[in-house]
């Protein structure tokens, strides 16, 4: 039976947005689609690299491209799409309330309610980290592949990770020059396809090592680098001066809770996924069963997977609401399952997958949770 025809609202216009979105509608629901800022398509249009995997991940196609298809898709089907509208809070019964352009407040009562709000990036102190040209990967990549400024000319980037050496190539398609990436662990942490591009461009890698500070006058000049031991202490004797001019972190994202949180859904901690996140079952509810949580929010991981996240909530929702059969949403969502173990192979996908197991395990056994919870608490 479909519910009163209020609709699913879904916020966070990003590649797991858009996909949720897409299914909802496909499926005849009515869905709202709000996003804080100006232009949909969250960090797609500022991926300018081609995806890899299989043709049905977009293997060979650029970020950019998909989130164009995305939105002609979501524009094609008529979604109600709300830019520049925030979400500030979330009262009982499923109420939505929202600010439109800084200036028009209203709520709205969802059926369903999908959050997809992404990540945040996480920050790097030591001395010099105020000074201009300190910035994150993310606010250099926004700066060069959306704004068409460069940052700076000779560039450190602090974390090897799949962001840190895109992003690094790209910096130096646009015309910057890449000092060294430096890595705080002893191995490099990014694909291997992107990590080779870097490198066969001429860009040294330094494992096992940490930035001391930056140094400056009215920006930065120069950056201190230095080997550190195994419990991350800096080896005296070790210490190597960098002339740059901009200094990018990219040290790892971080879960954006807040409206989950606010949904009163049960935060758990899971590090190989970024820190605290909603538990989620394998359709992608919380525990609050009327609220799902797809994307960067539900644990970081790649776009690929983010959209196929928003598939089986966008579809397990509209079964929920009464506008798809059963038969249709098992046989739709186990195909998203598949795809989504698909990505989630090789070294770096077994360690997420093992993670999102983990997940489902503490969403039914609180034990569990708390068993995980003790042993983060003991590492730190």
């Amino acid at each position: 039976m479909r519910n009163d025809g209020k609709p699913a609202v879904v916020v966070g216009a990003g590649p797991a947005g858009l996909c949720a979105a897409i299914e909802l509608k496909k499926a005849g629901a009515p869905v709202v689609l709000m996003d804080e800022n100006a232009k949909p398509g969250g960090q797609l249009f500022k991926q300018i690299h081609k995806f890899f995997g299989s043709r049905e991940h977009k293997a060979g196609i650029r970020g950019f491209d998909i989130g164009k298809e995305l939105l002609a898709e979501s524009l094609r089907l008529g979604i109600d799409v709300r830019l520049k509208t925030e979400v500030v809070g979330i009262e009982s019964g499923l109420k939505v309330w929202a600010v439109e352009d800084r200036s028009k407040s209203y709520t709205l009562d969802a059926g369903k309610l999908i959050l997809a709000t992404g990540a945040t990036e996480n920050a790097l102190s030591f001395p010099g980290w105020t000074l201009p040209g300190v910035m994150t990967a993310g606010c250099a990549q926004t700066l060069i592949n959306v704004h068409r400024v460069l940052p700076g000319k000779k560039v450190l980037m602090v974390g090897s990770g799949n962001v840190g050496v895109i992003v690094a190539y790209q910096l130096m398609q646009a015309g910057a020059r890449v000092a060294a990436v430096i890595e705080a662990l002893p191995r490099l942490g990014g694909y291997g396809v992107h990590t080779a591009k870097v490198r066969r461009a001429g860009v040294a890698f330094h494992c096992s090592t940490t930035i001391l500070r930056a140094e400056g006058k009215e920006g930065v000049e120069k950056a201190v680098i230095a080997k550190i031991d195994e419990k991350f202490r800096p080896i005296p004797g070790t210490e190597q001066i960098l002339d740059v001019d901009t200094i990018c972190l990219a040290v790892g994202l971080t879960p954006s809770i807040e409206l989950s949180c606010l949904a009163g859904c049960r935060q758990i901690y899971v590090p190989e996924l970024g820190g605290n996140m909603p538990a989620h079952d394998d359709y992608m509810r919380s525990s609050n069963e009327s609220v799902y949580v797809v994307g960067d929010i539900a644990g970081v991981e790649e776009a690929s997977t983010a959209m196929e996240e928003g598939r089986l909530a966008g579809l397990h929702a509209a079964w929920a609401m009464g506008y798809m059969d059963d038969q249709t949403m098992k046989t739709r969502t186990n195909e998203t399952r598949e795809r989504l173990q698909a990505l989630r192979q090789g070294v770096f996908g077994q360690k997420r997958f093992a993670a999102k197991e983990r997940i489902l395990a503490m969403r039914k056994d609180r034990s569990e949770e708390r068993r995980v919870g003790k042993e983060c608490r003991s590492r730190w």
